[in-house]
């Protein structure tokens, strides 16, 4: 992981500010002569700027993001806790971590950290840039604040703006925390135990009934009626979570993704998308319930030069994780 220092304050799309602002970004393979081969990876919810940590099988030989073929940049999104400044991040003009001070951010807010980061590593324009989820809400921003940052677009299991189903999850989600007693208090793991139960509701919406009754069913084991082999599965992903992630931070990105809206202050999302200049590709997956393949009409309506492929599996929103060889296939015939 490195580390870029900005030496000046970001202005966020509020109006406040974040001072002493660090952007962690991690770079895969060689940039070529051309500088033409540069792949722009850009991050869900809580995952990190590690794309071979969390996106397993794709920055490999032949995969997506073959390192021998291109040079992959990701960056830690603003508000996270994996080394972008965020809540546990030392504010400047207390001397102590923000933890609930740090301020409400927007997707444009974190590619407004991007393209600093781009301007850093002297890059203007990529071959491809890439997301799924919360990192196709930052792709498609990127691609209508600078239409020829991007040759090429991929926006996976992604929406134009959150609809009321996708905030919904995310209000529950904060009344988990706000319902933790700790939550609020200065302390790194404050909201810890809240941001669990946060994490079995989020499961919901990034699985779905299919592949919690293909992978959860009981298994005769049980010892009184009441027990379900998915109570413990519900407990232990929420554990995970609590283990390497932050509550403030888990906040703040809901709240992120509650603000998406490519419209906003466009004059709508058809404008909006119709000023994106790149050769889009478009991916959604058949069970995803939290951005449903409806929700990806609007793409193909509007953005000039689509195309569009369902990807048929059990998996529902997770799926862009496990469907890595499909999505290999769908880059490579997208590049010839």
């Amino acid at each position: 992981m490195q580390i870029y220092k900005y030496n000046k304050p970001l202005i966020l799309e509020s109006g406040e500010r974040v001072e002493a602002l660090e952007i962690a970004y991690h770079t895969y393979g060689t940039l070529n002569s051309n500088h033409d081969n540069i792949i722009w990876v850009c991050h869900a919810l809580t995952a990190n700027s590690d794309v071979a940590d969390w996106w397993q099988n794709t920055v490999v030989p032949g995969g997506m993001l073959d390192p021998e073929r291109y040079f992959v940049v990701c960056a830690n999104v603003l508000g996270s806790c994996y080394g972008t400044t965020g809540p546990l991040s030392i504010n400047p003009t207390t001397e102590k971590p923000y933890y609930a001070s740090f301020p409400q951010i927007t997707v444009r807010d974190i590619v407004a950290c991007n393209r600093l980061l781009a301007q850093h590593l002297g890059i203007s324009r990529v071959k491809m840039l890439v997301g799924s989820s919360l990192g196709g809400f930052q792709c498609m921003e990127w691609a209508i604040i600078d239409p020829d940052f991007t040759e090429n677009l991929m926006l996976i299991a992604t929406a134009a703006t959150t609809t009321p189903w996708a905030a919904a999850f995310n209000e529950s989600q904060r009344m988990a925390i706000e319902a933790d007693q700790t939550y609020g208090t200065e302390s790194d793991d404050a909201g810890s135990q809240g941001m669990g139960v946060a994490r079995s509701i989020a499961l919901l919406s990034y699985r779905g009934a299919d592949a919690y009754n293909m992978t959860q069913q009981n298994n005769g084991k049980e010892t009184t009626p009441f027990h379900h082999r998915v109570q413990s599965y519900q407990h232990h992903q929420g554990d995970k979570l609590r283990q390497r992630f932050n509550a403030y931070s888990y906040y703040r990105l809901s709240q992120v993704v509650d603000s998406h809206n490519v419209g906003r202050n466009r004059g709508s999302i058809d404008e909006a998308l119709r000023s994106i200049k790149a050769r889009t590709q478009v991916v959604a997956i058949s069970s995803d319930i939290l951005f449903p393949p409806a929700d990806h009409q609007v793409f193909i309506d509007n953005i000039p030069d689509v195309r569009y492929t369902l990807i048929n599996s059990e998996f529902g929103h997770d799926g862009f994780l496990v469907e890595h060889e499909y999505l290999t296939r769908i880059v490579k015939d997208f590049f010839k």
